[in-house]
């Protein structure tokens, strides 16, 4: 078993930043990266840069997005129950019984409410829920509420994280885990001399659209890119076998393609010839539905891409798992990419 610093990975976790609202978690992060590198840049969408610098000015951009799926405030009706919106994917049934941050003047804990099971019709019951149906209640009467909350203040999802068996559970995994995985990717490289610049992106707003990573991508214009984000594991009763997508303790992701991407095949055989050499355990992962910030790598970087994604139970709910071997897995993956990458024949055969 691989040892992982789950503190660190706790902090990444549970620090708030929702799409557009990123500062807390890009603070965390400068802090952690700053020592680890050359030089850091901000840029003007909130994208974290921190550049590596390597014995040759062609330029590898890796990618982890900061943004968590989360909610922005809409309405503070005369009961003071709060109205949102949602900013990325959810599944509404996933909201029942939750606590969520609303990120005010001050931070308070609200709680996802509906209407009682008790009072619903017949016809009522048998329905799904709808993100309309949901409201967040403070406690508090509205003159109080809006003396700490205002519309358009985000909300965040209320979880911490904790260890089970070789897991890790928690909310905003996708994509916190892979955070810290550049973290220590870069912790990793700190005293290592690489072949080429590495630009290691922890970019903003990809659950609402791959944004910060088609900014970074115009902005950097790499030779190769990287990125780095969770995928599916329908691992559990019930799935047929090509549903799985990938199985959590089955090692890091090597992605052939989602929904917005073909992965350079160069990139998937250099990666797949790189897990053999250093005898990385990995598999191979197709995602139907989804997409990544390695499409906006690909199609506005112009880059030679590719990404390593890893394996997670119930994703987009606040009880997300990953196993610890396959973190470290991909750790190591990047790495012996980053390091090796100029040994490789890059021409189409």
């Amino acid at each position: 078993m691989s040892s992982l610093n789950i503190p660190l990975l706790s902090r990444i976790c549970e620090t708030p930043g929702a799409p557009g609202f990123e500062q807390r978690i890009r603070a965390l992060v400068q802090e952690e990266v700053s020592p680890l590198v050359d030089e850091i840049q901000t840029d003007n969408i909130g994208n974290l840069i921190a550049i590596k610098r390597g014995k040759s000015r062609k330029k590898v951009m890796l990618a982890a997005h900061m943004d968590e799926i989360s909610f922005i405030v809409n309405h503070i009706d005369d009961d003071g129950f709060i109205r949102f919106y949602p900013l990325g994917g959810f599944d509404p049934k996933t909201l029942t019984a939750q606590r969520v941050i609303i990120h005010g003047t001050e931070d308070i804990i609200g709680v996802m409410g509906s209407k009682p099971i008790h009072l619903m019709k017949p016809s009522e019951r048998g329905k799904t829920l709808r993100l309309a149906d949901y409201f967040i209640d403070t406690g508090l009467p509205k003159a109080e509420v809006e003396k700490i909350v205002s519309v358009g203040d985000p909300v965040t999802r209320e979880r911490g994280l904790i260890e089970m068996g070789d897991c890790v559970n928690c909310k905003s995994l996708d994509n916190r885990v892979s955070v810290f995985i550049q973290v220590e990717m870069l912790r990793a490289l700190k005293d290592v001399e690489v072949p080429y610049d590495v630009y290691a992106v922890f970019t903003v707003q990809e659950e609402i659209g791959l944004r910060g990573a088609t900014a970074a991508s115009l902005r950097i214009e790499p030779d190769f890119a990287i990125n780095i984000d969770t995928t599916i594991a329908f691992d559990t009763p019930g799935a047929k076998g090509e549903d799985r997508i990938t199985n959590l303790g089955g090692g890091t992701g090597i992605k052939i393609m989602d929904s917005r991407t073909v992965c350079d095949y160069r990139m998937v055989r250099y990666m797949k010839e790189l897990a053999k050499k250093h005898d990385i355990k990995w598999q191979p992962e197709m995602l139907p539905a989804g997409g990544t910030d390695t499409a906006s790598m690909q199609q506005f970087g112009r880059a030679i891409a590719g990404a390593v994604s890893i394996p997670t139970r119930n994703i987009h709910q606040v009880i997300e798992m990953c196993h610890k071997d396959d973190i470290q897995q991909s750790i190591d993956l990047l790495v012996v990419c980053l390091k090796e990458l100029a040994d490789y024949d890059w021409s189409f055969k």
